[in-house]
């Protein structure tokens, strides 16, 4: 803040430590890069797209005959991206996609750190700068062709948008926010969240100083900006598919394909951990599934349990869910789920949530799935224990920053309670669907590390 009292200039203004800090997070994103690529499972699927897109001008998948599949599985965003990507980089070069990740992600800090410097204070937005620069867990997804990254950063856009419109409500930083909200929700479906916890904030913190009416104007165009990149996909839906989908399916699965509801049903029943997630229900219709692999809670009773033991056996025979075979999981989760409700309703959704905030984030490094056995992998049962340490410290450092309630604190606080809602109702949880709450986690960190707020402050009419 170039207006700010001197006694709150305490980082110096100089280029060279943002440089410092940038190379370091180059380095550790380039480090994940050479040793924990991962460029399996959906990165291809996401790269069959864009390369049948842009080779073939048709939006589809490549079946195993080498036919082409209209599909609207993944949305449009990521596959651009990459299309582009393969465009001017080399077809289905993904090393060149990861590095031009890095960028984004080290673009997304340099914004990170503007944002929090207006909320905050000059030295938040340093401290913000080198969080976001060494944190570990988004660095790690510049090393894989997925969504993470660039949600990471059109979210980090879409909060710098913000309080540059609020400082000067001018179209052009209304526009920007437009932009991201919607390339956030183009790249995946709960990407739309963000608008729907900023647009509202566009007129909450903006109708005292600039007035109502004027701030519903901008929040109304904006919102209706945001949404014009869906219209095509959505026609495109219908022609192709007949069907409504201005996203994507829940189900990530195509119309006409079957979803195996009372499967995916049983599996829900019991499962409450990225472990069960991989082990059972991952598997379902694709490999063995062990029962020794379910949780306790899987069985009520030994006569369940010799059912659930045959019904497997008969699964493992095939591996694949027929209707029958469904049709028999799901009587089973009926049974289970009649007879504890509480726990499938409640209990269950919570502790999903929680392990996808909690667990260790070593999803990308290949340690060892269940980490926690020490006598089986001492060292990496260490590392995930520190690796979930310091996954805590950022969300205390965030509580304690929440705590001191800065500017936009209530569309931040906002964002994330909606996001853990829609995380609670998903049948697969993986820790990484919370990353896109560490644009938040990491600015308030960066306020929480900083002794005291401004006692003035001119950048922020909030």
């Amino acid at each position: 803040m170039d207006s700010e009292p001197a006694s709150h200039s305490v980082l110096p203004r100089r280029w060279w430590v943002a440089l410092i800090a940038l190379a370091l997070g180059a380095i550790l994103r380039l480090w994940f890069i050479r040793y924990y690529p991962g460029i399996l499972g959906d990165p291809l699927v996401y790269g069959d797209i864009a390369k049948n897109w842009l080779l073939h001008g048709t939006y589809a998948l490549t079946s195993q005959t080498g036919a082409l599949r209209p599909t609207l599985i993944r949305l449009p965003g990521y596959p651009l991206f990459l299309a582009i990507c393969f465009a001017l980089l080399g077809m289905e070069h993904y090393n060149a996609v990861m590095f031009t990740q890095v960028v984004f992600s080290l673009g997304g800090c340099l914004l990170l750190a503007d944002f929090a410097r207006r909320i905050w204070s000059r030295k938040a937005g340093w401290w913000a700068l080198w969080l976001s620069a060494l944190c570990p867990f988004t660095a790690n997804y510049t090393g894989t062709p997925l969504t993470e990254t660039l949600e990471i950063f059109f979210i980090t856009l879409a909060l710098y948008a913000l309080i540059r419109f609020l400082e000067t409500p001018l179209w052009r930083w209304a526009v920007l926010e437009a932009f991201a909200w919607s390339y956030a929700a183009l790249l995946r479906p709960d990407g739309a969240l963000i608008a729907v916890a900023l647009c509202p904030a566009m007129v909450w913190y903006g109708r005292k100083r600039w007035g109502t009416a004027r701030m519903m104007r901008f929040a109304v165009a904006a919102g209706l900006l945001s949404i014009l990149p869906f219209l095509p996909w959505t026609m495109r839906n219908w022609r192709t598919f007949h069907v409504f989908q201005p996203l994507a399916p829940q189900s990530a699965m195509d119309p006409g394909q079957f979803t195996n509801p009372g499967f995916n049903r049983w599996a829900r029943s019991f499962c409450a951990d990225f472990t069960c997630t991989w082990e059972v229900y991952w598997n379902g219709g694709s490999a063995t599934i062990d029962l020794n692999d379910l949780p306790s809670r899987a069985f009520d009773s030994h006569q369940q349990y010799e059912q659930t033991k045959q019904l497997l056996d008969d699964y493992n025979k095939g591996l694949t869910v027929t209707p029958a075979l469904d049709a028999r999981f799901a009587a089973l989760a009926t049974e289970h789920i009649g007879a504890h409700p509480f726990r499938y309703y409640v209990v269950l959704p919570l502790t999903r949530l929680a392990d996808m905030w909690l667990r260790p984030r070593t999803a990308l490094l290949w340690i060892e799935l269940r980490w926690w056995q020490f006598e089986a992998h001492e060292g990496e049962t260490v590392f995930a224990w520190a690796y979930a340490g310091l996954n805590l410290v950022y969300l205390i450092l965030a509580a304690w920053g929440l705590k001191k309630w800065p500017p936009l604190s209530a569309a931040m606080l906002f964002y994330i309670l909606i996001r853990c809602a829609l995380l609670a109702t998903l049948d697969a949880p993986e820790p990484r669907y919370t990353l896109e709450c560490f644009p938040m986690i990491l600015a308030l960190a960066a306020v929480a590390l900083t002794p005291r707020a401004p006692e003035t402050s001119t950048e922020t009419p909030l």
